[in-house]
């Protein structure tokens, strides 16, 4: 059987309330990385938005898909962030695949809730402050994402 591999476009996802707490999830893989909503595209041509409603539902147990009551809190922020893939990580690419274009979503829930997390990829769920959550991420692109939340409300975007 041939080894499919991961395609090198993701989704990044800021699940978040108006209070700006951010939901992080901590990965079952590598149990100090804490981290928002992120995964890859399925197939070359899923939307990106496809992916990030399939990854907030797979992930978080969150329905954001169109027709649901969350639909329109899950917004596009028009912004994309590319970085070399994790050395840890980069046996699920093709071998010359060194990086990955990350394209961003800001989801904007009532309050802070339970989330069912998939213990194949996650193991914690916690809702922080929005700069708690900041720094309480792995990864420097999504520590940027979070604390861009304010500057989205203040201007008026709904993110």
């Amino acid at each position: 059987m041939a080894q499919t591999f991961k395609i090198p476009q993701s989704v990044l996802v800021v699940i978040h309330t108006p209070a700006l707490e951010v939901l992080l999830i901590r990965r079952a893989d590598a149990p100090d990385f804490w981290q928002s909503v992120t995964g890859s595209k399925d197939a070359l041509d899923e939307s990106y938005s496809q992916t990030a409603v399939r990854e907030v539902l797979e992930e978080t147990g969150i329905d954001c898909a169109p027709g649901s009551d969350l639909a329109d809190a899950l917004q596009d922020w028009q912004l994309e962030n590319v970085y070399e893939i994790y050395p840890r990580w980069r046996h699920r690419y093709a071998s010359d695949v060194i990086r990955n274009t990350e394209h961003l979503f800001g989801l904007r829930v009532p309050k802070a809730r339970p989330v069912r997390l998939s213990p194949r990829e996650h193991t914690a769920a916690q809702w922080l402050p929005y700069q708690q959550a900041a720094s309480a991420c792995f990864s420097p692109s999504n520590a940027e994402a979070i604390l861009m939340l304010p500057r989205f409300v203040t201007v008026g975007v709904s993110p």
